[in-house]
């Protein structure tokens, strides 16, 4: 183990002291960290994995964590993320090799995650929809027929009933997760009417004015087929290889729905690698763009909520102390990919405040990097602007375990 950590340690030095990919660098005066800037996992890296597709709003690319789980970890090593969301480094640490350790206190994260580090075979899928009784009555929550066709809300209905009865295994947790990221949204592929895009939820009353804007009605879905094109989908890139690899990694992962400022069973000192990226203060609203999901696995929406105040000071205490849970676990020499961003119309770079708490929580601040990429026509239709509003470039500050 000594070796492999002076390898990590090495390597770190001349990441930063080489500026190896650095196109830009300057020393910020204020933070007294070098800032690198280049596009170092948008063009560098192969295309995401299919199974990464499922709708979820503040994730990021693929690319991002692999470039650091590559660069600051071995297979075999533990990679933590304290705010999972939808799984995106944890899951690609499992297609590297790494056992994923993970917490969100959104319930949903292990929803969305779990079911793709087991991913079943389609034959599974399509025996299970065949048993699953379709047609069941039960009186149906009328206010969603502004989002569904009757039949299409009573087949719904009908899942969630046979998804509630528990002890689900991995084929009906599969069908679970596919049907959360197929609730709403803006076409066929989806169970609702028209509506916003996948990751968000509106409200009855502005689904109601949407309908009414497009002179539209909820057509019929066919659930089941729904299901089963996702499902072909998502399992598109998938290798023999490759499902045996997340299903070995699967047996040792650790999932937790808590806060990440909560003390978790994962003992110290033995993990490698951190990557993640907490809630950028006010810039998105959990509870209202989860809402439906929450209907769907009887979850009260409240508590899809990340408990993170609008406030600098209180956030900064928060991002303190998961650094200092992160700081426990990591073993020494690991390192902590911390992304942040630039929110409030880019007037507060969030930096700024992850680094004095970093210092606080015992960490080694290595760089701060920027990289940089030009929103496409799809980002701002999926509601990312340039300078307008969310994050402007993605911004990563690299620490160490001393």
């Amino acid at each position: 183990m000594y070796s492999s950590l002076r390898s990590t340690s090495a390597q770190l030095r001349e990441f930063i002291e080489f500026q190896q990919f650095g196109r830009r660098s300057d020393i910020d005066e204020v933070l007294g960290v070098p800032r690198i800037a280049n596009e170092f996992w948008t063009s560098r890296q192969r295309a995401a994995h299919s199974l990464h597709e499922v709708s979820y709003r503040a994730c990021f690319k693929p690319q991002l964590p692999r470039f650091f789980i590559e660069r600051f970890s071995e297979p075999g090593d533990w990679v933590f993320d304290p705010y999972m969301g939808r799984g995106t480094t944890l899951l690609e640490a499992a297609f590297l090799g790494r056992t994923p350790m993970g917490c969100d206190i959104n319930p949903l994260s292990q929803a969305l995650l779990a079911p793709r580090l087991q991913p079943p075979s389609m034959a599974d899928v399509e025996q299970r929809l065949a048993e699953i009784k379709w047609e069941q009555t039960e009186n149906l929550p009328e206010e969603l027929l502004v989002f569904y066709h009757s039949t299409t809300l009573q087949h719904l209905c009908s899942l969630r009933s046979y998804l509630q009865r528990g002890q689900l295994d991995v084929v009906d947790r599969w069908i679970q997760m596919v049907a959360l990221t197929r609730l709403a949204g803006h076409s066929p592929g989806f169970f609702s009417v028209y509506t916003l895009p996948p990751n968000q939820a509106v409200s009855l009353e502005s689904q109601r004015r949407i309908n009414e804007k497009r002179n539209q009605v909820p057509p019929p879905r066919d659930v089941v087929q729904i299901i089963m094109r996702k499902s072909q989908s998502l399992l598109a890139d998938l290798t023999t290889e490759q499902q045996k690899t997340l299903h070995q990694q699967a047996a040792g992962a650790r999932l937790f729905t808590a806060s990440s400022e909560q003390a978790l069973a994962i003992p110290s000192q033995k993990v490698a690698l951190v990557v993640t990226s907490p809630p950028f203060l006010d810039v998105v609203d959990y509870t209202l763009d989860n809402w439906l999901r929450c209907w769907f696995l009887g979850l009260n929406p409240g508590q899809v909520a990340p408990t993170v105040t609008r406030r600098e000071s209180e956030w900064q205490n928060h991002i303190t102390n998961v650094l200092c849970n992160c700081y426990r676990m990591l073993r020494p020499q690991g390192v902590v990919a911390f992304e942040v961003g630039e929110v409030r119309k880019a007037s507060l770079e969030m930096e700024r405040l992850v680094v004095p708490a970093a210092r606080t929580a015992g960490f080694e601040p290595m760089c701060v990097l920027v990289n940089q990429q030009k929103f496409t026509k799809t980002a701002n239709c999926w509601g990312v602007s340039n300078g307008n509003k969310g994050t402007n470039t993605n911004r990563i500050v690299l620490l160490r375990r001393t």
